[in-house]
């Protein structure tokens, strides 16, 4: 089977009589709640998640779209949490003394204090998706240090959806960068993450700087795998 849509899962939700909100594709505390709904009532585990046992309850035997490389789970749900970071492609920092309101909302709604967007940001938007997405997440102690992602969920292999931490400057620096694992070739990773070249964009990274790969204790039932990929653009050297 492929790689539902959120939006499928949202209309699929609503034909069913559960209210996701609107459909537009932003795996939210509306749609969460849905799908909570949708499980408590199906005699399903309630965690949020359209996990595969989720996903065959709310769409049967019908088939889903072919699965891409674009970043999904490999048994045919979602990676919520990647998703709400695909949303957010293109979110830039305001330049200067003035802020970007939406990464300072990121902030306020999970109780962190942020001065502006002139501070490192990768690690609050790795926080945001993750905690938006995955309400019964822990997240690290401080969100906004990089290298504290070291310490989030459980160790895994790089692959679509985990989140990757690296150093920067040096190894000893206590400096870090991090975002999602999107695909890879023989010398970087492409990554997804906040604060690349001001905004939330695509960069590819070097192996030599990767630390270690983490994944969601909450999602453990999903899946997904590495992806090798063509690049044709230089390496990252501005991720702060």
């Amino acid at each position: 089977m492929g790689t539902r849509s959120v939006r499928e899962i949202q209309q699929a939700l609503k034909d069913k009589g559960f209210d996701p909100g609107g459909i537009d594709g932003v795996f939210g505390r509306k749609t969460i709640a849905a799908v909570k709904e949708f499980q408590s009532e199906h005699g399903l585990h309630v965690d949020g998640i359209v996990g595969p046992k989720t996903s065959a309850a709310l769409f049967g035997g019908a088939t889903a779209a072919p699965l891409t490389d674009s970043g999904s789970a490999t048994d045919g749900s979602i990676l919520p949490w990647f998703e709400e970071a695909k949303n957010l492609m293109g979110t830039k920092e305001v330049l200067g003394s003035k802020n970007n309101p939406d990464i300072l909302d990121w902030a306020r709604d999970l109780n962190i204090e942020y001065a502006g967007d002139d501070i490192p940001w990768c690690g609050l938007f790795v926080a945001h998706c993750v905690g938006a997405t995955l309400p019964e997440e822990a997240l690290p102690a401080n969100p906004l240090g990089a290298r504290q992602w070291e310490r989030f969920g459980d160790s895994t292999q790089p692959r679509v959806g985990a989140v990757m931490v690296f150093w920067r400057s040096s190894k000893q620096s206590g400096k870090g960068h991090v975002g999602f694992y999107v695909g890879e070739d023989d010398e970087a990773y492409q990554v997804l993450g906040g604060n690349q070249s001001d905004s939330v964009s695509l960069a590819w990274v070097p192996k030599r700087r990767f630390l270690s790969a983490h994944w969601p204790k909450s999602a453990a039932n999903l899946t997904s795998s590495s992806v090798m990929k063509k690049r044709n653009e230089g390496l990252s050297t501005n991720e702060a």
